[in-house]
């Protein structure tokens, strides 16, 4: 399998092949570099998924199609909703984070004003700065998606009682929860009042072909 990826994003395919043991190929492209391979993937753009010679575009359908091959999709068709729709709801509190995580990454400049941006990469020359701009997004926008999206999880857990979000197991939904301690060095107080949250991603983490992966991962913008 080969994975195109453009300073891959944190979701949970990387984490699906660690799980699996699953060799794979990891291909990543530079902004710089991009401009030439576009053309060459289904939507223009990535991740990309490359199984004997055929490809598969969108993060979650990436990530939804190695979970059923490797057994994390969930244990029967109802749990496998279920997990959809968790991958669903992310994918919501990505969008409504979008406005921060597109300045803070410096595809746009913190100006909620002049909303400057450029389709295909990052404004020339631009490193982002924590500008006023970016503070105001973080205490108006981001912060407010993940604790919408932390107290929607905790109901999960809280109801489901296995420590799992879905069924007695882990799934790729976990994952996507999980993944939101890597936010911990920027913002330490992100846990607080959700200790269900904290609980649950210090147990998936601490899964050892997770833990040797967040360990040896390679650095990314996001």
């Amino acid at each position: 399998m080969k994975c195109l990826m453009k300073n891959a994003p944190r979701t949970p395919v990387f984490q699906l092949f660690a799980l699996a043991g699953q060799e794979y190929e990891d291909v990543r492209y530079s902004f710089e570099e991009w401009a030439e391979h576009k053309d060459k993937t289904p939507f223009g753009h990535v991740p990309v998924l490359e199984v004997d010679g055929k490809q598969l575009c969108q993060s979650r359908a990436i990530a939804r199609y190695l979970a059923r091959q490797f057994g994390y999709a969930g244990k029967n068709a109802f749990d496998e909703a279920v997990a959809d729709s968790i991958a669903d709801q992310y994918a919501d509190f990505m969008a409504e984070a979008r406005p921060f995580i597109r300045v803070s990454v410096g595809y746009e400049k913190g100006d909620a004003v002049a909303e400057v941006s450029k389709a295909n990469g990052r404004l020339e020359g631009y490193a982002p700065p924590v500008t006023q701009a970016m503070e105001t997004l973080a205490k108006e926008v981001f912060l407010p998606a993940c604790r919408k999206f932390l107290t929607l999880m905790t109901n999960f857990l809280k109801n489901n009682k296995s420590g799992f979000l879905v069924g007695d197991s882990l799934t790729w939904a976990d994952l996507y929860l999980a993944n939101f301690a890597d936010l911990l060095p920027k913002v330490p107080t992100l846990y607080d009042g959700f200790p269900e949250a904290k609980a649950h991603a210090e147990m998936v983490r601490a899964i050892p072909a997770l833990k040797k992966w967040i360990e040896t991962r390679p650095k990314t913008d996001l």
